[in-house]
């Protein structure tokens, strides 16, 4: 029999009332370090450069005074990133899936990554640590070749340093954290599954990871993961040293324009923006080690 022919447009369409999800990627910025919200675009933060010295005393001779130094450190929030994006009036009117609240949505999870990688590309502020040779780890730049056989001898290596560096109160209070690369994450995984009974059934159950995509707590540290780690650096250290400032008044919020406007001249649409107003401090009192 004679097939009947449905033309294009005529089959009953249905759309769906919202767009699809976007991959979005991490938000270790806000578990690593201390999140800074202010208005005041330079933050003056002093500590005491210098230690006091202790002395052996002779009983009815006298000793002498301690000494000490006070060095402003400042964290400068003068950074500025922003993401637009324009809408026809007419498109506005006619399709109800590009909304404010998606717009403002994707904004957000794009500046919340970009945070993300800037926080990653801070290396230069921050004491290196690396191959030292013969299999041990210290303080230096070469290159560590992360594998499952050393990545346990890595995190020990880093709480040694550490506690060299009398960090230990600190370690204690805030945690070690670790924030791998996608591949050195992995290695971590199946070392902790060559531990052995309860350690090893946990992560073959339930990896390293929490639901939300937050590292969990292992070989006495916290790990997380990220695709915008550099390909040359991991970071490692104490939590919260490292310092971000957001400028409060406009982080989180997304900016409704009625009047858009190009490089040419007016448009006939609106336009939604938001901006990410930043800057970065690692603590100069808690950095060398």
């Amino acid at each position: 029999m004679a097939v009947n022919t449905f033309g294009a447009g005529t089959y009953e369409q249905v759309w769906a009332t919202k767009l699809q999800e976007r991959l979005t990627g991490p938000a270790n910025w806000k578990e690593l370090c201390e999140v800074i919200y202010s208005d005041v675009q330079v933050l003056n933060l002093p500590f005491m450069s210098t230690e006091y010295t202790l002395q052996s005393g002779t009983r009815g001779v006298s000793y002498t005074h301690s000494t000490f130094a006070l060095t402003n450190d400042t964290l400068t929030i003068n950074n500025f990133d922003i993401v637009s994006v324009y809408q026809d009036r007419a498109d506005l009117a006619q399709s109800k899936l590009a909304t404010a609240a998606e717009h403002g949505a994707r904004q957000g999870d794009l500046i919340s990554e970009r945070i993300e990688a800037l926080l990653v590309a801070q290396h230069a502020g921050w004491t290196d640590v690396g191959d030292t040779g013969g299999g041990t780890f210290g303080l230096g730049a070469t290159p560590i070749t992360v594998t499952v056989a050393n990545i346990d001898n890595l995190i020990r290596a880093v709480k040694r340093l550490v506690i060299n560096a009398k960090g230990t109160k600190l370690m204690n209070k805030y945690g070690l954290a670790f924030l791998w690369r996608p591949a050195d994450f992995e290695r971590l995984e199946e070392a902790m599954a060559s531990q052995g009974f309860t350690f090893a059934d946990q992560a073959l159950k339930d990896g390293i990871m929490d639901a939300d995509g937050v590292g969990k707590y292992a070989f006495g540290a916290y790990h997380y993961v990220s695709p915008f780690a550099s390909s040359t650096r991991v970071f490692a250290g104490v939590r919260k040293l490292m310092q971000i400032g957001l400028l409060k008044s406009t982080y989180g919020k997304v900016y409704f324009n009625p009047n858009a406007t190009s490089a040419t001249g007016p448009l006939s649409g609106v336009s939604w923006e938001s901006r990410l107003d930043y800057g970065f401090n690692p603590k100069q009192g808690l950095i060398s080690l």
